[in-house]
């Protein structure tokens, strides 16, 4: 997926902005690229990824999908969009704490059977949750449940893939593992990541780097 950005300022920062390499500019993130947007808290991250996920909509200028504007968008189009073209991990994770490893995976997966049951043990293998599978996610460290929400967000089509700080609960080594199927879910895919920081993380040599 090909996103362009055309003067895009968020509303509420709009008297504070400085230089930026997506706000107030004419940019556009190719399909199947793999960007970092790294900048501190309160410029606007966070707005980012819920503008590009449909989620908030106060902003000035255009953002578009494959030349479409996603403000002309339609509740039943976002839907489609949030079901088959993209995915998500929000930087509060939003998982069911009264739900186990599995049951909060299969509440997505379950939309598109994308996945077999084997394919998710074998990610969680990855990324060292098998252990915890049937762990209510309530009593699973944030580090524990930012795995669990990257493997759930990885159960399912997707040709953008938005990350909201992944990793900030992550040692380097759980951190690579994590990216690693990431890495090979995208590929498989051909999809386009867009990955927040508050600071650069060191993952793929081919990252394109943006400051806000």
């Amino acid at each position: 997926m090909n996103i362009s950005f055309c003067n895009v300022v968020p509303m509420p920062m709009k008297e504070v902005l400085g230089n930026s390499h997506i706000w107030q500019q004419n940019i556009q993130i190719q399909a199947g690229s793999y960007n970092q947007i790294v900048a501190p808290s309160g410029t606007g991250k966070t707005s980012l990824i819920h503008f590009l996920y449909g989620i908030r909509s106060d902003f000035e200028g255009v953002i578009e999908f494959d030349s479409t504007s996603i403000q002309t968008l339609s509740v039943e189009e976002w839907s489609q969009y949030r079901t088959q073209k993209i995915s998500i991990v929000f930087q509060g994770l939003r998982l069911f704490a009264e739900l186990d490893v599995m049951e909060n995976i299969q509440i997505k997966n379950k939309r598109t059977n994308y996945k077999t049951v084997s394919q998710i043990h074998q990610l969680l293998d990855a990324v060292g949750m098998m252990p915890h599978i049937h762990k209510k996610a309530g009593i699973l460290s944030y580090g524990q449940q930012q795995r669990v929400a990257i493997v759930r967000a990885l159960c399912q089509p997707f040709e953008l893939l938005l990350l909201d700080e992944p990793f900030s609960h992550l040692d380097n080594m759980n951190a690579q593992a994590a990216f690693e199927c990431i890495y090979n879910e995208v590929q498989l895919q051909q999809a386009t990541i867009v990955l927040t920081a508050l600071q650069f993380v060191s993952l793929n040599s081919s990252m394109h780097v943006y400051s806000l």
